[in-house]
């Protein structure tokens, strides 16, 4: 059964720190395994990706096979659901129109002193995106990682995308061509981390490397980092509902469990003022939890990770969201712009009763890479900014200099750094 709280209760406190601390991730170790994947791939190259696929996706390889041929690409367009492919389109259309909007603007002035003052902006040169393969293959995912990387202006997109027994899912291919992407990859798990981020006699290297994967897959992004960027390790999902007396509880039950499907650790609250309504959601989500294909996977998220949290007011409730910092905060209430502006710490908040979740994660336009685990008190969603780089500018003219060289000169003293200050001194002489 899901945690069931009361602010009003004496023990709200304690019981509310536990669900906080409460640990979702697999602690399965592959620290070591995956060190030696990657090595093994730094070494060997393309003959360790072709002995790794066939031990672990059960797949012959040879080095003119790794990549998808156009053709292949093609094909799987054509063979991809008419209907899929549209919705696909829509989707792509959304999210460019979305994230043009974040493209930043290069800066230059003078200021009062004349010393020219800015920055610029450019684009990594190269992305890599693992896309999870099997039965966790999704198609939208491929359009919210390349995307944003299109915007900014990456000139190359390579994608990987593991392909067990050779089977890949054709939606995938349809979103890259629809994505520009023409580098794909049937390679996954660390050995294509360590392959995009050091590169191979086929793969070239990349500079950032985005998209989730399983634990492997994010042990060799830690691991891989500092050679090579990376966007986040994601963990399970999470949704947190603030929902008053005018939300429908099968709404609110509905969206709970969306979350609760994607993973036996993924994790769906809801915070109310309105104990009727929790009783009303809790009873709702019992019915619809029957009716689900992934049934077992939502019922085990939704008793081991779920919680209903009683408040005294929404003012109390939105206090709690900011503590837990969801990926995905629902605000489904009569006045949801009166709660936003108090909203501190969240991936992505859907407004009122006519947003749910899955929206965002499919045609909205905002995009559904998101922190997790309360990253998001220090972290932001996936956007055009991560394939982004500043560089500072700096100009100053004779005159300013000489009213800056003081200054200068004298913290280079202060911090024993003679030469720093002979570079400035030199210029004023």
């Amino acid at each position: 059964m899901p945690v069931t709280l009361s602010t009003r209760e004496a023990d709200f406190a304690a019981r509310f720190e536990s669900l906080l601390g409460a640990k979702r991730e697999s602690s399965v170790e592959v620290g070591e395994t995956v060190a030696a994947i990657i090595d093994r791939v730094k070494t060997e190259g393309d003959a360790a990706l072709i002995a790794l696929s066939k031990q672990f996706d059960r797949l012959d390889l040879t080095p003119q096979t790794l990549a998808f041929s156009q053709d292949e690409i093609e094909a799987g367009y054509r063979d991809t659901d008419p209907a899929i492919v549209k919705a696909l389109e829509v989707a792509a259309s959304r999210i460019r129109a979305y994230h043009e909007k974040q493209k930043p603007a290069d800066q230059l002035y003078t200021d009062a002193t004349g010393v020219t003052l800015g920055a610029k902006w450019t684009a990594v040169e190269g992305a890599g995106i693992y896309v999870p393969g099997g039965t966790a293959s999704y198609p939208s995912s491929v359009l919210m990682n390349a995307i944003p990387a299109r915007v900014a202006g990456v000139e190359r997109i390579a994608m990987v995308v593991p392909t067990p027994d050779g089977a890949v899912n054709p939606a995938v291919l349809a979103a890259a061509k629809i994505a520009g992407i023409t580098e794909i990859y049937r390679i996954g798990g660390a050995q294509a981390i360590a392959a995009l981020a050091f590169g191979t006699q086929t793969v070239k290297p990349v500079t950032k490397i985005v998209g989730p994967g399983n634990a492997y897959v994010a042990a060799a992004k830690r691991q891989v980092y500092g050679q090579v960027g990376i966007d986040m390790i994601a963990g399970p999902s999470e949704v947190l509902v603030i929902a008053d007396s005018s939300a429908n509880p099968a709404w609110i039950a509905a969206d709970l469990l969306a979350q609760a499907e994607h993973d036996a650790a993924a994790q769906s609250v809801l915070v109310t003022p309105d104990a009727d309504l929790a009783d009303a959601v809790a009873r709702e989500v019992e019915r619809q939890l029957a009716l689900l294909p992934r049934a077992q996977i939502a019922g085990a998220s939704w008793a081991d990770f779920g919680a209903l949290i009683v408040t005294s007011d929404l003012d109390e409730a939105l206090a709690i969201a900011n503590r837990m910092a969801p990926e995905h905060l629902e605000l489904s209430v009569e006045n949801p712009e009166a709660l936003l502006a108090g909203v501190r710490h969240a991936g992505a908040v859907f407004m009122g009763h006519h947003t749910p979740e899955a929206i965002g994660d499919y045609v909205g336009g905002t995009n559904h890479v998101l922190p997790t685990a309360r990253s998001a008190r220090f972290a932001s969603g996936l956007g055009v900014y991560d394939f982004l780089k500043r560089v500072s500018i700096l100009g100053c003219t004779p005159s300013a200099l000489a009213e800056l060289a003081g200054p200068a000169e004298t913290l280079a003293a202060a911090e024993g750094l003679d030469a720093h200050g002979r570079s400035v001194a030199i210029r004023r002489n």
